[in-house]
């Protein structure tokens, strides 16, 4: 999970650029960059952390120009922490090229070897966006014609990205001298929207991975980017679209709706606030076949994420809806941090409990799924100590028993606290008196309920079923290995030193 955002704008976009990737911010925290066009220049900054923390006056006045891109990275693949794959990454053969990904390629690993062998290019990095990057250079390299390019020649570039690559991916890229790229995978996986912005000076576009940024940065939304379709504006800001994918279908990513999105935003025509309340209205159904509804006095949400559902719940249930924990916003989200004993503290710094709210109740705690298991269990923990008699648990999701290999960052099979354990398994570990999950076709109607035609979905997290056909126990064996599984040599889970080395990186960067 990554934000990206593009800008052909008429006036310099450097304050545009912060200003998105600040509502993006969500969507990483490890990173962020900006790289922008100016007289077939290039101007790039990046680095780690928030993006307030990265750009400072002196960076902001050295990006001008009326194009650029953004992008916020947590890690995916990779190195977890090697700064030096923070986001736009840039070619400079044969064209000059900045560019920003978002999700992962399944056969990174293939394609560094061809881009060895056969396409003679050099991968810096353990990132895959680098190799997709270096993917389109040479794509864009054998469609020109000679060292010039012209609009089929982009778009048949992405078509050949399209032949090669496998996963999720969606793109924004600047080419010097020709505009503004941006692309989707065939299975439209990742989110990606555009619109525009009428000005005396002419239209102003902007890419974003979700339509929040559009809304905030006074944008018109147009539409999504569709699967496999590629769009290019031009530096006459000319705007040309093509599908360039021969067989492509809609399938999003559940988690989005789920969790990852803003519940402002709207991914393929689907609000995401809608489609949260719907999980609730399905949830409720759910706890009422399974809790006495009046063993329940009130419904309480883990911010921020399950609120909407949980509302919904309460409201179909005609229990209390009830604020019992207050969020702490300057504490990272612990689906992102490293290390399990840095997120079970993190949890308490995190959230803190509103005692009423729980003193002699029967509660029932609704969060948007449960993964590791770590947050749900520190807080059970929690409710408990408040002063709760009974507490009840409930997912907007259902369990999350397969890792995502599509982009988001998900433990290990044997980290997942649902792999190989039954719901009441499950309840006993994270210390709820009864747990209900979102059952998987509740969840996906809840989605195809606002868009009829939507019916196919990447849920792989959910069912193991992985939309792009290329992924098997081999697969996830190999991508477990190269991370650190659950036990091996390199857990983070253990003795405590990559937690210990990041807060010192973090620290020394401060300083800096």
């Amino acid at each position: 999970m990554c934000g990206i955002l593009g800008v052909m704008a008429t006036t310099p976009v450097n304050q545009l650029l912060y200003d998105g990737l600040m509502v993006l911010q969500h969507r990483g925290q490890d990173a962020a960059g900006i790289a922008t066009a100016e007289d077939n220049t290039f101007h790039l900054h990046k680095g780690p952390g928030l993006v307030r923390d990265v750009f400072r006056t002196r960076n902001m006045r050295a990006l001008p120009g009326n194009c650029g891109i953004g992008h916020v990275r947590y890690p995916t693949a990779g190195s977890a922490y090697n700064f030096a794959e923070a986001q736009p990454f840039y070619v400079n053969s044969p064209f000059g090229i900045v560019l920003g990904h978002n999700g992962n390629l399944t056969n990174a690993e293939q394609l560094k070897g061809e881009m060895f062998r056969l396409d003679r290019r050099h991968i810096n990095t353990n990132s895959d966006s680098e190799v997709l990057l270096n993917v389109l250079a040479h794509e864009l390299q054998s469609a020109a014609h000679g060292y010039e390019l012209d609009i089929d020649a982009i778009f048949q570039a992405v078509a050949g990205v399209h032949r090669r690559c496998r996963g999720a991916y969606a793109v924004v890229a600047l080419i010097a001298g020709y505009g503004l790229l941006a692309f989707r995978d065939p299975h439209g996986i990742r989110p990606l929207v555009y619109g525009q912005n009428e000005t005396p000076d002419g239209t102003e576009y902007l890419v974003s991975s979700e339509s929040v940024a559009l809304d905030t940065l006074g944008f018109k939304m147009v539409r999504d980017i569709e699967p496999g379709e590629a769009i290019f504006v031009d530096f006459n800001h000319q705007l040309h679209s093509r599908q360039c994918a021969q067989q492509p279908m809609y399938a999003p990513c559940l988690f989005e709706y789920v969790y990852l999105a803003r519940p402002d935003t709207v991914i393929d025509r689907v609000s995401v606030y809608e489609a949260r309340l719907a999980m609730g209205e399905s949830l409720a159904e759910k706890v009422r076949k399974y809790i006495p509804i009046e063993d329940i006095d009130v419904v309480i949400p883990i911010p921020d994420s399950s609120r909407p559902s949980a509302m919904q719940l309460a409201h179909a249930l005609g229990i209390p809806f009830r604020e019992g924990f207050v969020k702490n916003r300057y504490v990272g989200r612990t689906f992102i941090m490293p290390g399990q004993a840095m997120r079970k503290k993190s949890v308490r710094q995190k959230l803190n409990t509103v005692g009423q709210e729980f003193k002699g109740k029967r509660v029932l705690l609704v969060d948007d799924s449960i993964v590791r298991g770590t947050t749900s269990r520190e807080i059970v923990d929690m409710a408990r100590a408040a002063g709760a008699i009974k507490v009840y648990f409930a997912s907007a999701a259902p369990p999350v028993r397969f890792p995502n290999v599509y982009g988001i960052d998900m433990p290990t099979r044997a980290e997942l606290i649902a792999t190989g354990r039954t719901d009441q398994d499950i309840a006993d570990e994270i210390g709820a008196d009864a747990l209900v999950y979102q059952d998987i076709e509740a969840l996906k109607q809840s989605i195809t309920t606002l868009r009829a035609d939507l019916t196919v979905f990447d849920a792989s997290c959910f069912d193991g079923c992985y939309i792009t056909g290329d992924i098997d126990d081999h697969y996830l064996d190999a991508v477990e290995g190269k991370r650190g599984g659950k036990g091996s040599k390199n857990d983070d889970d253990g003795d405590g030193k990559a937690s210990q080395q990041l807060v010192l990186q973090l620290a020394a960067d401060a300083q800096d």
